[in-house]
């Protein structure tokens, strides 16, 4: 990633995030054993199990050994519509349930305890995009970044950036600052001096039939290549490669629906 994004060096990460840090990615889907070859063949992922089962059947992927996202079931019968869901790094899951209810969200899940990974929450934040908050172990979350088929970077896509800010600061303490002199409605979160997500107003861009929602940017070798390869694996393509911000990005879909970003970084 380039600076503008604060991404780390290539490589494993230690020790537990600072609250508010993006910490883990995971998707919950109808049917896992298809769902883990899509991955597997765009991303190269390998997987295990078990990983926590208080939510249904799930594995856990990984690139070159090392975690980097997590993969569940629905149970039989449940049509919720298939999504990334980003969770957020908290010091006491139980207590950042507590200020969400206070802040005008609203707590879906738990806190519950998630085995030898932690303690988490699932919520939705005021206008109703959903998010987990992690309260790891010694180390929290994904165990490498900055290599393809990791997560890059995690922005909230909502109608008016504006409108939520303010309980996302409240809850983590974020610094916010404008990430594009052209336009107020696209803030960065930041902890201390260093990038960590963003909050991007789409205005009327935003699919009604989607809401507000944060996006998953995941690194690949190279955008065009790797939006083809979803197409033949069943998915689709819903924004073609384009130049952005921080590299080469691709907006796809997997074959159940859910949404997340190709991106090629500019080094």
């Amino acid at each position: 990633m380039t600076e503008v994004w604060g991404s780390p060096r290539p490589g494993a990460r230690e020790g537990r995030r600072a609250p508010g840090t993006p910490c883990w990615t995971s998707l919950l889907a109808h049917d896992l054993e298809s769902i883990q070859d899509f991955y597997g063949g765009l991303f190269g992922w390998a997987f295990y199990s078990p990983g926590p089962r208080q939510l249904g059947p799930y594995v856990r992927a990984t690139v070159g050994g090392r975690d980097v996202a997590g993969l569940g079931e629905l149970a039989p019968g449940v049509r919720l519509a298939t999504a990334w869901t980003t969770y957020l790094a908290g010091d006491d899951a139980d207590e950042a349930a507590e200020w969400i209810r206070c802040l005008g969200g609203t707590v879906g899940v738990g806190p519950l305890s998630a085995e030898d990974a932690g303690r988490l929450v699932l919520a939705c934040d005021p206008v109703g995009a959903p998010f987990g908050v992690w309260q790891g172990q010694e180390l929290t979350g994904a165990q490498l970044t900055g290599v393809p088929g990791t997560p890059a970077w995690h922005e909230l896509v909502t109608r008016r950036a504006s409108a939520v800010v303010g309980f996302y600061r409240a809850l983590f303490g974020y610094d916010v600052k404008p990430a594009d002199a052209e336009t107020s409605d696209y803030l960065t979160l930041q902890i201390g001096d260093r990038p960590v997500a963003a909050i991007r107003g789409a205005g009327a861009e935003l699919p009604r039939e989607r809401g507000p929602h944060w996006m998953t940017y995941f690194e690949v070798a190279d955008t065009d290549a790797a939006a083809l390869r979803v197409v033949e694996l069943g998915g689709q393509v819903l924004r073609p490669p384009h130049e952005g911000p921080a590299g080469r990005v691709a907006t796809v879909a997997d074959p159940e629906g859910a949404v997340f970003t190709l991106l090629r970084t500019a080094r």
